[in-house]
């Protein structure tokens, strides 16, 4: 267990313990470890945790210290209730990078989510929100953020971006996303954007669609742009995208006149259609990005955003039953999706076992061996 205890020794011991000396009884990187691996394994909750401590603890001697043997399941609590949710992220986020590097060009997907039952109506305590950021070609989260209470995604995007690895990348966001501070931050960070629009933009939406109307209605004629169709089907489904991309001169200056949108080189449109027997579904959404005007690539970045619903936030609700967690004293909420996201990186990472999140957990818990692979990638 070499291989664990340098890669998790070097980027969470460097955490200072919210503990005074005298209640010391446990190794804070011991309470971490186990916390991570009881994650992994199936704990949703302290008592899971400890459990899991208890029914391993002859293994986990084999790399950790345990002075006093497994935490109980309150001290687990107040720790991650007192730990510095700030610190534990940077630790977390330097962990990831030093995992993998990202590759040149993928789709970096950002979007939020909120801790249902994180909230306590007796302390007025609202609901906390998380944004991620998810690496669709690596498959990984490389970090996220908790929404500031009584704030919203527009100031915590910018935050999160400043301590990522962007360099090459392209970054996808939601409408709530598509602000001129956030396109900013992403091409300061090396990376491009593509922001998806909807009314919430003010007069850019409706320019958007105008602009594309007018293309439609001269074909597209001494109008520089890009066009490419996909075509889908399995389990008798159809799915037909369309994807336009138009990056004339005039037509960007004509949206953007004064410059806000630093880099803008093209808007976007797509149109999807789904067929499913009789029943057909058609949505248009409109884009705005600084991907010079490939349709392509425009198309295969805002497929790629939705990786965040479907192997993220669908995940953790589902394998991690993250929306039933009622931890929710102190910052618990907060340093529990950290866990979370640490053994979702960890799980995807690992490739031998053919099963689902879910299951790859039971083996795990079950297999001491594999719970050893997933923690060492080998």
């Amino acid at each position: 267990m070499e291989t664990t205890k340098i890669s998790i020794g070097e980027h969470f011991a460097d955490i200072v313990d919210p503990r005074v000396n005298r209640t010391k009884r446990h190794l804070l990187l011991d309470i971490i470890v186990i916390a991570i691996c009881g994650v992994i394994c199936g704990a949703d909750g302290w008592v899971a945790v400890e459990t899991f401590g208890k029914a391993k603890e002859a293994w986990l001697r084999t790399f950790l210290e345990l002075p006093h043997g497994i935490p109980s399941h309150d001290t687990f609590g107040r720790v991650f209730a007192r730990l510095d949710p700030e610190a534990f992220q940077r630790s977390f986020i330097n962990w990831v990078q030093a995992l993998s590097e990202l590759t040149e060009g993928q789709v970096i997907a950002v979007d939020g989510k909120t801790l249902r039952r994180s909230h306590d109506a007796v302390l007025g305590k609202a609901a906390i929100h998380m944004v991620s950021a998810w690496a669709t070609a690596n498959h990984l989260v490389l970090g996220q953020l908790k929404v500031a209470d009584k704030s919203n995604e527009i100031t915590a995007v910018p935050a999160l971006l400043q301590l990522l690895e962007l360099n090459g990348c392209i970054v996808t966001l939601d409408a709530l996303g598509c602000q001129t501070q956030i396109a900013q931050t992403i091409i300061d960070r090396g990376a491009d954007y593509v922001l998806r629009l909807k009314g919430n933009q003010g007069t850019l939406y409706a320019e958007v669609q105008e602009l594309f109307a007018y293309a439609d209605s001269c074909d597209f004629r001494d109008i520089a742009h890009d066009f490419q169709k996909t075509i889908n089907g399995g389990h008798g489904r159809i799915e037909i995208r369309k994807h336009w991309m138009i990056s004339e001169p005039e037509f960007l200056a004509y949206l953007d006149p004064e410059g806000h949108w630093k880099d803008l080189s093209s808007i976007g449109r797509v149109e999807a259609e789904r067929r499913n027997g009789e029943q057909v579904e058609r949505e248009t959404r409109y884009y705005i990005a600084s991907l010079a005007g490939d349709a392509e690539e425009f198309g295969s970045a805002v497929r790629a955003h939705w990786g965040i619903e479907n192997q993220v936030h669908w995940i953790l609700d589902i394998a991690f039953r993250e929306d039933e967690s009622r931890i929710r004293k102190g910052h618990g909420a907060q340093n529990f999706a950290v866990l979370r996201h640490i053994a979702l990186n960890l799980l995807k990472q690992e490739q031998t076992a053919k099963c689902g999140t879910q299951t790859k957990r039971l083996k795990a818990g079950w297999d001491t061996e594999y719970l050893r692979k997933v923690l060492t990638g080998n």
